[in-house]
């Protein structure tokens, strides 16, 4: 059964019950991650989804809470392996290649770290004690991949699709994802302003994972009102597209407050039908 793990549905301001944005796509077997937000390999592994599980990961845009967490989930999975995991694949806008070479290849700033694990006799053994066969225990090997507007990447039963959204540019390159695959499509707007490339992102979308940042009549008094959406834009985008469920995520602190939150789904309810989930962190969502 295809689900989907909300491991960080907030923005960069920690709350209880958000914070940073990571998804994992449970879906034809496989688990694709979907950007890499703050703590989201401790969160990962509090849902019982071990980082040695994950062989691709994607990134909608770079901002710090989609990625920061990059450098722990590497170093993690490369710890926790036992020498037969397939590589990693990863794509993301540029400068991603940039990043990844500059923490996480022989001249990057943590390769000390590798170096270490590979040779010294106390990480040697904990390898083997994990299951890792051996004297010594292979380097990683991660292949980071620059997408553009289209095809972005396949696998067993499943293509993702990038379109370009609305968001942080001319400073950051930002896009949304539709994965199309043999258990139904999966949209992800990323963070974005009202905008038809998240309509055709989202056409006919078993699932579709929309930020809403603050209720309608708040955000059209912020400058974000360029770059996200609000709630009443978000559930009008999702209906539009025809999407089937609708995940609302990367709220803000705006939305905390009870009453806020009621007034937010409300307005998301009255012009959206389908059933519709507010997304919080370590929250799953079945289809």
């Amino acid at each position: 059964m295809p689900k989907l793990n909300i491991v960080g549905a907030g923005t960069p301001t920690p709350t209880r019950d958000r914070w940073g944005t990571c998804f994992i796509l449970e879906i034809c077997d496989q688990r694709l991650m979907i950007d890499c937000g703050p703590a989201s390999t401790f969160k990962m592994h509090r849902l019982g989804i071990p980082c040695t599980s994950v062989h691709n990961l994607f990134f909608t845009h770079l901002h710090s809470d989609h990625i920061s967490d990059y450098l722990c989930f590497l170093m993690t999975r490369f710890d926790q392996c036992i020498g037969t995991e397939p590589d990693l694949h990863v794509y993301g806008p540029p400068p991603i290649k940039r990043i990844t070479d500059g923490i996480w290849s022989p001249n990057g700033l943590f390769w000390y770290d590798v170096i270490a694990r590979t040779n010294h006799p106390m990480s040697v053994h904990a390898y083997q004690m994990r299951g890792g066969v051996g004297d010594s225990r292979p380097e990683p090997v991660v292949h980071a991949t620059e997408y553009a507007e289209g095809k972005v990447a396949a696998g067993e039963g499943w293509t993702c699709y990038a379109r370009e959204v609305k968001h942080a540019q001319p400073y950051i390159e930002c896009y949304g994802f539709r994965f199309e695959t043999e258990e139904g499509v999966v949209a992800f707007s990323g963070d974005t302003a009202p905008i038809e490339s998240v309509v055709e992102l989202a056409r006919d979308a078993d699932l579709f994972v929309m930020e809403a940042v603050h209720r309608e009549e708040k955000i059209q008094t912020f400058p974000s009102v360029i770059s996200e959406t609000g709630t009443l834009n978000a559930g009008r985008m999702a209906a539009e597209a025809g999407a089937k469920r609708l995940v609302i995520n990367h709220q803000s602190l705006t939305l905390d407050p009870a009453e806020e939150t009621t007034q937010g789904i409300a307005e998301v309810k009255s012009v959206f039908n389908g059933p519709m989930y507010w997304a919080r962190d370590m929250m799953e969502v079945a289809w």
